[in-house]
């Protein structure tokens, strides 16, 4: 299981004659306390780091209410993602050789021998790309990646609530996928499972799925030691495959791919997030909040 400590911390308040105040960080949120109230004033937190466990590759570091991400600055892909209990859900690690323990892993993983290889966490077979911050608030941060060839381009916007991914720019005659290739509660095992939207039931971590899952297309995975779940909506409708695939060691859910075809050629978007709840409506019900 890949852990990482996030220790709580507060900054002492500074008092006057009139307001009693204070700023509290705990976990990833940011609240003005007043005698009175306690009131959210900042939930999305950009700063630039290193993943360690990625290598030490450097990230751009973005938290929000339930999840700290880190976007690694070349690949232009999430190297890891931790919940408030620090686990990391995805457990990329960059060892040439490593395959689906370590170097596989990662989000969105998008686009592979098209034209390029890009928007992975830096391993050996991953072109690199260039960024920018272009929305920097309280509420949002975005961040766009240009792939080495110009060709492809990828944008990341953070919300207190989840991330999305958009792909802006399709390389022309080319086509892409969307997958999460990761580790549900820190580790693949017998205790992992998912839902999608084609019922309501849970399904073991090694049942594959086959098909076009129907509208709102979305995914999760969970962990039966975990209280909480791993979500990824796909927000335009289609008719393409999406299929997912347990390997020994990591998932393998690809939207718009079958085997290893890829179909997606239009600019999309992806959104991907934690649900703190492990039942089926209270997910759906997250997907539902992300569509209005």
């Amino acid at each position: 299981m890949q852990l990482k400590t996030l220790a709580p911390k507060i900054t002492p308040y500074t008092a006057c004659s009139n307001v009693c105040a204070a700023i509290i960080v705990f976990g990833f949120t940011l609240f003005s306390v007043g005698c009175n109230s306690v009131t959210e004033v900042k939930q999305v937190t950009l700063t630039h780091g290193i993943d360690d466990s990625a290598g030490g590759a450097s990230a751009y570091v973005v938290s929000i209410s339930n999840a700290t991400f880190y976007l690694e600055k070349e690949g232009g892909g999430l190297s890891s993602m931790l919940d408030v209990d620090g686990v990391d859900w995805i457990g990329y690690n960059d060892s040439k050789g490593s395959g689906w323990k370590g170097e596989y892993r990662g989000f969105p993983n998008a686009i592979h021998k098209q034209d390029g290889s890009y928007f992975h966490a830096m391993n050996a077979g991953t072109d690199p790309s260039s960024s920018r911050i272009s929305v920097e608030t309280p509420q949002h941060v975005q961040i766009i990646f240009t792939s080495g060839n110009g060709k492809w381009q990828g944008q990341w916007d953070f919300y207190p609530d989840r991330c999305d991914f958009t792909m802006l720019r399709v390389s022309e005659g080319y086509h892409y996928w969307v997958q999460y290739e990761g580790v549900p509660g820190g580790e693949m095992d017998t205790s992992d499972f998912w839902f999608n939207s084609a019922d309501n039931k849970p399904h073991p971590i090694n049942e594959g799925f086959s098909g076009d899952l129907p509208s709102p297309e979305w995914y999760a995975f969970g962990d039966e030691k975990a209280s909480r779940m791993i979500y990824f909506f796909h927000h335009e409708d289609d008719s393409y495959p999406d299929d997912y695939a347990s390997r020994p060691f990591m998932t393998v859910l690809g939207f718009g791919r079958s085997n290893k075809n890829k179909y997606l050629n239009t600019p999309q978007t992806f959104s991907i997030g934690f649900v703190e709840s492990t039942e089926y409506k209270e997910v759906e019900q997250v997907i539902k909040d992300v569509v209005n």
